[in-house]
């Protein structure tokens, strides 16, 4: 019996040790942090889509892209990972239009994220390119990572 009991507290306090080791290595996820990341990188995605469809001009400063994000509503905290932040972004289009776009955004717990934009606004999925080429649209989704300070 007692080898059994000394396997079973064995066990037990490698996985105590795994999950703790785990917990200490997640990295702090934020609004502010998320708002971050996602600015800079739609910013950059939508300047190549400008260049696929032939728009030239457009620039990170023509765009002014700012974004205000939330988690899951009033009642849960902005922070952590999950499937159920949305980020309303806004920017200046390829045709000096203010344009206004909820972004459902997934965060994983290494602090990388996938965002979906409004295909309305952004496009769908493929774009024709300026040579006439059905294209992968860089805004449609798009993926980063958020700078923590873990």
């Amino acid at each position: 019996m007692r080898p059994i009991v000394t396997r079973t507290a064995l066990v037990l306090a490698v996985g105590a040790g795994i999950a703790a080791t785990i917990a200490a290595g997640q990295p702090e996820i934020t609004k502010a942090g998320l708002e971050k990341a996602l600015v800079p990188t739609f910013t950059n995605l939508y300047i190549q889509q400008a260049g696929i469809l032939g728009i030239p001009g457009i620039t990170s400063q023509s765009i002014g892209a700012s974004t205000n994000c939330d988690k899951g509503g009033p009642k849960i905290a902005d922070t952590g990972a999950g499937p159920n932040w949305v980020c309303m972004m806004s920017w200046i289009d390829n045709h000096g239009q203010h344009q206004d776009g909820k972004f459902e955004v997934t965060v994983h717990t290494d602090a990388t994220y996938v965002a979906g934009g409004p295909s309305k606004i952004v496009g769908l999925a493929t774009i024709t390119d300026k040579q006439g080429r059905d294209v992968r649209n860089p805004v449609f989704e798009f993926d980063g990572v958020i700078t923590t300070n873990s």
